[in-house]
């Protein structure tokens, strides 16, 4: 079951009024239950997300990010110039396609505006990030592994 139908499911629920939902399918189970949200604070509504096994494939990214990866992390303002490339979304940064490869652009690279310099992993999808602009990366904002927000600004280039 994709993340799609699983989203289509919940909202189902939410207009007919079902409070319970379990489905098993060989490999794969999930259970899905509601309570009235007027009731309950807005933290205890959101369902956990189960470990799905397509996103194995992307386990050695999560598995070497470093303690910290879920501080929240502010960059430094730069004053310097140049073009900041920003996340498009929610998700952990990922410099490189695995641990074992380099990362896709380093300081001093020249980039293109198709130029992927970037992975952001939102809900366990690998989204590849281009640089949107062209010039010279002259720096790297954000850690390998490091949680980012939609807008924060991921690298430099001038």
């Amino acid at each position: 079951m994709e993340l799609k139908q699983i989203k289509e499911l919940m909202t189902q629920m939410g207009r007919t009024g079902t409070k319970r939902v379990k489905i098993k399918k060989k490999d794969f189970e999930i259970e899905l239950e509601r309570e009235d949200f007027r009731s309950f604070p807005i933290s205890e509504q959101i369902p956990e997300v189960l470990d799905n096994p397509m996103s194995r494939d992307f386990a050695h990214h999560r598995e070497t990010a470093s303690p910290s990866r879920m501080e929240k992390i502010h960059p430094k303002e730069d004053t310097s110039g140049g073009e900041y490339v920003s996340s498009p979304m929610v998700g952990t940064f990922y410099s490189s396609p695995s641990p074992e490869d380099p990362s896709f652009v380093k300081i001093g690279d020249s980039v293109t505006p198709e130029t992927v310099i970037c992975i952001i992993e939102a809900m366990k999808v690998m989204n590849e990030v281009k640089a949107g602009v062209s010039g010279t990366l002259a720096e790297v904002l954000i850690e390998n592994g490091h949680p980012v927000e939609f807008g924060t600004k991921l690298f430099r280039v001038i």
